[in-house]
């Protein structure tokens, strides 16, 4: 008998939680940089990117805690507990997370630049890997602008792309969540999270809403770290961040919330200067004068919305630009990949990033595909009084599951890529970020379609 969707999702779904659970607190695996002269063991509450060992051979080592992609991740460990999928394990998780999070504001980049131990570790080509001065810079929470760290909590020491201001809002996200979470079921949260976790999860969310509410005016790297501007998707998570946090302030009493709403309504200024009427889709970055980008149309204005999650006016899944905007990149994506060609009509486009990307294949992205998809649910959860509004993005986001299935190898692994040419999955595999959209993609559909 053929497998449907539904019956592929219920197969796929425990799966793609397995994986992506190979990815938090990895403390079994142990990665050797040898030409840095590192030997790296995960400490229990970070989330390595990829678990796969790889040295861009020709894999990438994404061997590393990114800010962005674990908060991503430990979001959709949330999601799992939510679901019953996982049980206690899933606070000590987030416990462990937090806690390790916390405790990377004791690096400091000085006394690292000073110490010329480390540095005899380092065979001599790859002494032109190495980062620069700007690691003076890093100590407290000017570590979280680093884009990330070695899971074994220690400075990447690694040229990169810098600084990066998504990953305090996003993380701010999902410790929000979490804390919602806990409060809905407090027979769990009294028996496996202790009153020092709380305390350090509030501690933590009010660091990454100051750090939010500082930076996000200036100019950072693109969440694809490669160009320094100004970006819608930094911006929107910002956005989201500061107002569930104010609200959050608000019901303790706290007049900080006041602020922070100013800084929501400076940011929604900003973001409605991203609407091109005459292109008719929102503007990915801002670059600094004298630079341009190719990058305008860009998926990061989907996962902006997807990731940010909230109300249903401008800028979120309701709004009819940027309706506009997810028409055109599928438009983009049908014409530039030979795997979209002839599709059958169940199946909407693959999506990738931006026209003329380049990274390994270029080609279509798993979290893409996936966001587009949890985006059109989401579309149809704005949509409850009309039914055939509704019915629509339920079909359109099965459409984008249907491309996904068609691309997803019978083991059910998820890489970063599959190729625009022949479908094969290509850079990083077991992409934690890839799994997390999954699970989260999976739970929006479960929000508007009846079992």
């Amino acid at each position: 008998m053929t497998e449907n969707l539904e019956q592929w999702l219920g197969r796929a779904y425990p799966h793609a939680a397995t994986a992506m659970l190979r990815s938090v607190s990895a403390r079994d695996i142990v990665k050797q940089r040898v030409g840095f002269g590192q030997s790296v063991r995960p400490l229990a509450g970070s989330i390595v990117a990829s678990p796969v060992l790889a040295s861009w051979d020709p894999d990438p080592d994404y061997f590393f805690h990114w800010f962005r992609d674990s908060a991503i991740v430990i979001d959709a460990v949330r999601l799992l507990y939510e679901a019953g999928h996982l049980g206690s394990e899933a606070l000590t998780h987030f416990a462990d997370f937090v806690r390790f999070s916390l405790s990377l504001q004791a690096l400091d980049g000085r006394a690292l630049a000073e110490s010329p131990h480390w540095r005899s570790k380092v065979l001599p080509n790859f002494v032109q890997y190495l980062r620069g001065t700007d690691l003076e810079m890093v100590s407290g929470d000017a570590v979280y602008a680093d884009a990330r760290v070695n899971p074994d909590g220690t400075l990447d020491i690694s040229r990169w792309s810098r600084p990066q201001h998504d990953g305090p809002p996003l993380r701010a996200l999902a410790v929000l969540r979490w804390l919602r979470a806990l409060r809905s079921r407090p027979a769990d949260a009294k028996l496996y999270v202790s009153a020092e976790t709380l305390a350090d999860a509030e501690r933590l969310l009010r660091t990454d809403l100051a750090l939010t509410a500082l930076h996000w005016r200036e100019p950072s790297l693109d969440i694809w770290e490669e160009e320094l501007g100004h970006h819608y998707f930094t911006l929107r998570v910002s956005a989201a961040a500061l107002n569930a946090g104010a609200e959050w302030l608000r019901a303790a009493g706290e007049a900080h919330a006041t602020a922070l709403r100013a800084e929501v309504q400076a940011i929604g200024e900003s973001l409605d200067r991203y609407w091109l009427p005459r292109e008719g889709f929102y503007l990915s970055r801002i670059m600094p004068s004298g630079i341009t980008s190719t990058k305008m149309l860009d998926i990061a204005v989907i996962l902006a919305a997807v990731h940010a999650g909230d109300g249903d006016g401008p800028h979120s899944a309701r709004d009819a630009r940027m309706h506009a905007t997810l028409e055109k990149l599928e438009r983009l994506f049908d014409g530039l990949y030979p795997i979209n060609r002839q599709r059958p009509s169940t199946r909407a486009p693959a999506m990738g990033r931006y026209e003329g990307d380049a990274y390994f294949s270029g080609g279509a992205y798993y979290f893409s595909t996936l966001g587009a998809a949890e985006f059109c649910f989401l579309a149809a959860g704005a949509h409850a009084r009309d039914t055939d509004e509704r019915n629509a993005w339920i079909a359109r986001g099965e459409a984008f599951l249907e491309t996904v299935r068609a691309f997803t190898p019978a083991s059910g692994d998820l890489s970063e890529q599959f190729d625009q040419r022949t479908g094969e999955q290509t850079s990083a595999k077991h992409l934690a970020w890839s799994y997390a959209a999954f699970i989260s993609s999976v739970t929006a559909r479960r929000a508007v379609v009846s079992p």
